[in-house]
């Protein structure tokens, strides 16, 4: 199962996707300035996501730990999204509705769904 995370702890993820491999520093430093906090929070919620299983510490270099994603971008990203589903009764179609309508999901992106769902169709039809 994968973690829940907030808004924020998401964009420190962000940042750690990037990197590969962090300190809080790093992390820190690789955050826009308008989403950069004090040292100390950075820190806090860094550790906040380690108890919750999202980060994992590799190694220390002095006083420092350095720190890695224990939850792959993907697997954060279907859990936000299928908690979103959840919003509109599981059903895919509101939000595709104002896709469409917004101009934000191209026909290319269309057919490239229809693969996907061609591929899906296929692997599940095997033994």
């Amino acid at each position: 199962m994968t973690v829940k995370l907030t808004r924020y702890e998401m964009n420190l993820m962000e940042a750690l996707w990037r990197l590969g491999k962090a300190s809080v520093r790093e992390v820190q430093e690789a955050l826009p300035k308008s989403r950069r906090g004090a040292y100390t929070t950075i820190q806090t919620m860094i550790y906040r996501l380690e108890e919750k299983g999202a980060v994992r510490r590799v190694k220390k270099i002095g006083n420092a730990w350095v720190f890695e994603a224990a939850v792959s971008k993907s697997a954060a990203y279907r859990r936000l999204m299928d908690e979103f589903l959840t919003l509109f009764g599981g059903s895919a179609r509101p939000l595709m509705a104002h896709l469409v309508e917004s101009g934000k999901l191209t026909l290319e992106e269309i057919h490239e769904a229809e693969e996907m769902l061609k591929q899906q169709r296929g692997q599940g039809a095997r033994p």
